[in-house]
């Protein structure tokens, strides 16, 4: 079999795409380990009191080749307090937040990350510029391996946000989708602050 050279720019195209599919064949492998462990209730959530800003830096750095193409806007207070949550399992959930904003939109179009505290609770919002979700899919998107009809064909599983949910509903939290004013998405996370925690394990 003839072998055709290769310059160095090819070599490290191959090896870069290799790579970047190696990265996503993985996150697929763990979102379907991670809902075979919420569905057989073996999803072992190790609590203990964490920055959700620390949480969020670490998923950008995470997906810093996926969010190459967009700006990402963070407005995350430095006084929140610290709250009690599995930082690996919270960190998946933003992963796969931010996955979902930079496939579903434009390159260049920027990804907003706010948190803030109301009633008791953290909330955190990651909003795009995407093309939005029909209004008849806003709960949908959470089921396991639904995925909204795209006519750019963009991939997915269907898994990412039913992962979301299973991981925030572990926590005593709520999740839930919102077309954004002036087109995108919003996608709301909500940790308590109390024991709320500790109470949803215990069921």
């Amino acid at each position: 079999i003839s072998q055709v050279p290769l310059d160095s720019e090819a070599r490290s195209d191959l090896i870069e795409t290799a790579r970047g599919e190696a990265e996503r064949l993985n996150r697929l492998v763990g979102n379907l380990l991670d809902m075979t462990r919420l569905e057989s209730g073996a999803l072992k959530v190790n609590l203990e009191p964490s920055d959700i800003q620390d949480v969020i830096g670490t998923a950008i750095l995470h997906m810093a080749d996926e969010l190459r193409n967009h700006s990402i806007k963070a407005n995350i207070p430095d006084n929140l307090p610290l709250i009690s949550i599995d930082f690996v399992l919270i960190e998946q959930v933003f992963i796969n937040l931010l996955d979902n904003a930079a496939k579903y939109s434009e390159a260049g179009k920027p990804i907003e990350i706010s948190a803030c505290i109301s009633d008791s609770v953290v909330e955190v919002d990651v909003a795009d510029r995407g093309i939005g979700i029909p209004p008849e899919d806003l709960t949908r998107v959470f089921d396991k391996f639904y995925r909204v009809h795209r006519s750019d064909g963009a991939s997915g599983t269907g898994l990412g946000l039913s992962i979301c949910k299973g991981i925030i509903e572990v926590h005593g939290g709520k999740i839930w989708a919102q077309n954004r004013p002036g087109g995108g998405t919003i996608i709301s996370v909500q940790l308590p602050l109390n024991d709320k925690v500790a109470k949803s394990l215990e069921r």
